[in-house]
């Protein structure tokens, strides 16, 4: 049992280690990009994205990458997803495959959306976030 639990443990490591090495580098010239979504109720509690609107996508964008975060519940993943970026500043309703919507159990939770912008090497040439209560 003992050592099934040090595999466990050494395991978990290597995990956090391949994960923070396989981490985007942010560009030192990473622009800030504007980001705005509003909530519907076709997104609460279901796997369905918001429109988000991007402003300021620099044109060597390959990917949009968008991460959906519960401030008030830090450990619950929602996801996100990535997306081809080809010319639009709008991330359409539905296109994100990894996203779970907000479904806080009580009162209004603060939810913020991160976009990143990435190039072809992976890089992340601009970034941006908006904060926004969910669900009264």
């Amino acid at each position: 049992m003992e050592r099934l639990c040090y595999l466990i443990m050494v395991t978990l490591l290597c995990l956090v280690l391949l994960t923070a090495c396989n981490k985007p580098k942010t560009a030192p010239d990473a622009v800030k990009l504007q980001v705005d979504y509003d909530w519907t109720k076709a997104n609460i509690c279901s796997g369905f994205s918001p429109e988000i609107k991007v402003l300021g996508i620099p044109p060597t964008t390959k990917q949009l990458k968008v991460t959906l975060t519960d401030l008030n519940y830090l450990i619950y993943d929602h996801g996100g997803g990535t997306v081809k970026y080809e010319g639009s500043n709008i991330i359409p309703a539905g296109a994100l495959e990894d996203y779970r919507g907000p479904c806080p159990p009580f009162d209004p939770h603060q939810y913020s959306i991160r976009v990143d912008a990435v190039d072809a090497s992976g890089a992340i040439i601009g970034f941006g976030e908006k904060t926004k209560p969910c669900c009264q």
